[in-house]
């Protein structure tokens, strides 16, 4: 019980969102060496203090074979994959539902609702379960690439 006084739930944080984790989302503990994490072990939860959006933990492994998925799904304007251009700004799996949040490198790109499909279908590759993507109103620049020098200029 002493774990819940030093952390508790009302004080979790998701470490991707930076909101809290509801009160009736499970809690694991943490899994033993060699296995994989699972549930609310495998988003990881914020140690308290840490500032919100703050990552104590790696990306799950189905996290990365989404992304790894959606090097696939190109800008057809530009001809880079989203994950490239720093368009897929977060990853989120729940029971039922995959979320995945990303911005457009224009706010009205005529090629949105192309590559929402193809999000989408690259997803359900990994995760046999429904799809849902959130299209963020942030404004893109190539500071939000892994590798702006892929654009083939400096700026």
């Amino acid at each position: 019980m002493s774990d819940e006084r030093q952390n508790p739930k009302s004080e979790a944080v998701n470490p991707h969102t930076g909101q809290p984790v509801p009160n009736d989302a499970p809690r694991a503990a943490s899994p033993a060496a060699g296995e994989p994490a699972t549930g609310a072990a495998a988003a990881g939860t914020a140690p308290a203090g840490a500032a919100p959006g703050a990552s104590s933990a790696a990306p799950t492994q189905q996290e990365l074979a989404i992304r790894s998925a959606l090097e696939t799904v190109m800008d057809p304007e530009i001809g880079l994959s989203v994950i490239d251009l720093g368009l897929i700004r977060e990853v989120i799996i729940q029971p039922g539902k995959t979320l995945i949040r990303m911005m457009l490198t224009t706010p009205f790109c005529p090629y949105a609702p192309q590559i929402i499909a193809e999000i989408k279908q690259a997803t359900a590759t990994v995760v046999p379960q429904e799809c849902e993507v959130e299209v963020m109103p942030d404004a893109w620049s190539p500071d939000l690439m892994p590798d702006p020098g892929l654009l083939g200029f400096s700026y």
